[in-house]
């Protein structure tokens, strides 16, 4: 049978409200990682930029210097 013994009710959505509470908080878990992950890549692409254009206004320097 379903382990649940003979004072089962049928009203109890005990177990149901249990999984939802579950679900959601996993929906939270995930989507403060999905948010976290995604921050620090704008972040990094940010960091980039600013080297690139640290590199290119070095690399002008040199070349004006040169001559």
């Amino acid at each position: 049978m379903s382990g649940r013994g003979q004072n089962w009710d049928w009203d109890d959505d005990g177990d149901y409200e249990r999984a939802v509470e579950r679900a959601g908080q996993a929906t939270r878990v995930g989507c403060a990682a999905i948010a976290g992950v995604t921050g620090l890549l704008g972040v990094v692409v940010v960091a980039v930029v600013a080297v690139c254009l640290i590199a290119m206004a070095a690399m002008a320097y040199v070349v004006v210097v040169m001559d």
